[in-house]
């Protein structure tokens, strides 16, 4: 078994209550994408990565990452018809040997690398690891190993609530608020523009 745990940076949902003119993880972000923002930081933190997205955005996400990396939904657990249990679950299952996993929306392009590697890092003390700002949860949230057979068995749009429920969670207070930003609306990447520095994938790590 690999001792690395592994990002998996979940791009399947709707983003349905975004109303810009595009998806919101294909949105521009500096010289990036939305998408390609949060990927870009995951890969900086020199964990693995693996991307669950829909056919609409493979070809965003093959700027990051390679094919071998990119888990496609499609079918009846495709978007609005699955959920973020479904994502997480074919995240896990795609990357079934390593040393836990590490579960971080598409949209949220602020969470710095060393962020990951500290949630990471979590995981051999503890099942369940999330990442908190001034006592707000937030993300990543990070799985042991040794709860993957409960994580493959998700789906639906709870995400991994039913996981969280039934094991303790360690939250790990970090001086990082990019855990707590999520774009889901025209104002939160007016926000978050003016918070990334310049915004180009790669400067403000």
């Amino acid at each position: 078994m690999s001792s690395s745990p592994v990002v998996i940076v979940l791009a399947a949902g709707l983003g349905s209550r975004y109303a810009g003119p595009r998806h919101k993880l294909a949105e521009p972000f500096g010289t990036s994408t939305v998408l390609g923002q949060t990927v870009g930081r995951a890969i900086a933190s020199g964990l693995p990565v693996v991307v669950v997205t829909t056919p609409a955005l493979v070809d965003d996400a093959k700027h990051w990452v390679a094919r071998r990396d990119i888990v496609v939904l499609t079918g009846p657990q495709g978007p609005g018809a699955g959920g973020m249990g479904d994502s997480i679950a074919a995240g896990v299952s795609a990357r079934a040997g390593a040393g836990g996993w590490l579960i971080l929306p598409g949209d949220m392009p602020l969470v710095r690398p060393d962020s990951l590697n500290a949630v990471a890092a979590q995981l051999g003390q503890h099942p369940v690891c999330f990442a908190q700002f001034h006592g707000r949860r937030g993300h990543p949230v990070g799985f042991s190993a040794e709860l993957y057979s409960d994580l493959v068995r998700l789906s639906g749009p709870d995400g991994a609530r039913r996981v969280l429920a039934r094991y303790p969670a360690h939250a790990l207070e970090l001086d990082d608020p990019g855990v707590l930003e999520d774009l889901d609306t025209v104002d939160d990447m007016a926000r978050m523009l003016a918070a990334a520095d310049d915004g180009s994938p790669l400067s403000t790590f």
